[in-house]
């Protein structure tokens, strides 16, 4: 998320905005994603069915929602440079729904332009309309970019917990 680089390191963008995505995105989320896992050095567990992922973002039942960053380029056509993926979830706790940030991801050359930004608070708005009482994720440790952009937010880390996953032959001898 963002380089660290100041504000003068990039022109300024051309007129942007943010929307919620539709089936005919789907190719460019796919591609965005594959971008991500090379960013953060997993490609290798890359491993998403196109057919399903269509099925999961945009059938009868959809699983997750996508909102998609767009840069307006000089012809007026529509450039897509970002995504934020995003489902609920539910606290005990609060007693409330809440909303999980799977993936929040701006292309390298357009970082810096505000997009990372107008997804994240597009999300934060979309779990204050919805009522609920709390936006999560998680960042690798390493990344410091997404760490400082996400404290600049606002945003606390939870020193207190782990995260665990069950996948593969693990959730098969579990749920078998």
């Amino acid at each position: 998320m963002g380089n660290g680089a100041g504000p003068d390191s990039h022109p300024p963008a051309p007129a942007a905005g943010v929307r919620t995505a539709r089936a005919a995105d789907l190719d460019s989320i796919l591609l965005m994603i594959r971008e991500l896992a090379d960013y953060e050095e997993l490609s290798h567990a890359v491993q998403f069915d196109r057919e399903a992922m269509a099925r999961h973002l945009f059938g009868d039942r959809p699983f997750a929602e996508v909102l998609i960053a767009e840069e307006m380029a000089v012809a007026g056509s529509a450039a897509t440079v970002g995504f934020a993926l995003f489902f609920h979830s539910f606290s005990t706790f609060v007693g409330k729904p809440g909303i999980y940030l799977e993936d929040l991801f701006v292309r390298p050359a357009f970082r810096g332009h505000g997009h990372g930004q107008r997804l994240f608070k597009a999300v934060a708005g979309l779990a204050l309309e919805r009522g609920c009482g709390r936006l999560e994720w998680s960042v690798l440790d390493w990344n410091e970019p997404a760490i400082g952009f996400y404290r600049r937010m606002g945003a606390t880390a939870l020193e207190d917990w782990t995260m665990f996953r069950l996948t593969g032959d693990a959730l098969r001898a579990c749920g078998g």
